[in-house]
């Protein structure tokens, strides 16, 4: 369940903040069962609607912006009912197109976007949030990403040079995340886009957990760790020579390892083990 207060001027922006509602339109556009369940003895029951969270709209169906906090406080006195509000900053703001678009899942009337009340819905906003209103990400103009995230849980990806001498290094890396429950993937194996850069873009974008091959400076693979970085991707880094780890990412852990037979193995076992942390295992 959720309060919903709707006014007509009042812009909800303030972090904190104290309102009134006319007492003839608090609890209107109401259920029957839950206009009883807030009331006892004909007096309503205003600490338990506080327990709820609150969506606090101004009228309209454009882009007016809503947001979502709790009251507090709520005391009826004479023709009005005042009440304290916070706003929950972890909640983005949300335009009142798609509250409007999604009315029926919040049990809403069209109607109740232009008048001022103050209704109880039997809903849940939080879960409703997470279902349909995703923060949508700053998107960049050189590649395409997806508006709203969409990482397979199951998925990792390697970056190293394309290079055959690297072909012993992807075994390795692909039977460390096999035995955590993972299947890797390195762009050379995909061919879904007509640039490579989107193909390992999209790879790391849809990936759990990204290792990144530093041995020989390679410069894709750098520019590689940066965006798997930035789109806030878990990255194991790995290199052949410390010497080949640049500057910036001096400061980051990462696993040395020599590309032999036991070098190889130590290296499986060192990435099995930061896998199992990553995932929580």
């Amino acid at each position: 369940m959720f309060n919903l207060i709707v006014r007509s001027v009042k812009s909800w922006g303030a972090t904190t903040g104290k309102e009134t509602m006319p007492r003839q339109r608090f609890f209107e556009f109401t259920d029957e069962q839950m206009h009883n369940q807030f009331k006892q003895d004909n007096n309503f029951l205003l600490d338990q609607l506080t327990k709820l969270p609150c969506l606090f709209m101004e009228e309209g169906t454009g882009a007016e912006i809503a947001y979502v906090g709790q009251i507090s406080r709520p005391r009826i006195t004479g023709t009005e009912v005042s009440f304290d509000y916070v706003l929950d900053p972890e909640v983005p703001p949300i335009p009142n197109s798609v509250i409007f678009a999604n009315r029926t899942a919040l049990e809403m009337e069209e109607f109740e976007f232009s008048r001022n009340h103050w209704a109880v819905k039997d809903v849940d906003l939080y879960r409703f949030l997470l279902r349909n209103i995703r923060p949508r990400r700053q998107r960049p103009t050189v590649f395409q990403i997806p508006e709203h995230e969409n990482i397979d849980p199951t998925l990792a990806s390697a970056m190293m040079p394309f290079d055959a001498t690297f072909d012993s290094v992807h075994e390795c890396i692909s039977g460390a995340a096999q035995s955590v429950g993972l299947t890797c993937r390195r762009a050379d194996n995909i061919w879904q886009h007509p640039t490579i850069i989107q193909d390992v873009v999209s790879l790391i974008d849809r990936s759990r957990v990204v290792v990144c091959d530093c041995t020989g400076r390679n410069s894709n693979v750098f520019y590689e760790a940066g965006i798997a970085h930035s789109l806030g991707r878990e990255v194991i880094v790995i290199t052949q020579d410390k010497l080949d780890i640049p500057f910036d990412l001096g400061h980051l852990r990462y696993v040395h390892y020599f590309n032999n037979t036991q070098g190889l193995a130590d290296l499986a076992v060192t990435l099995q083990s930061r896998m199992q942390t990553i995932l929580g295992h």
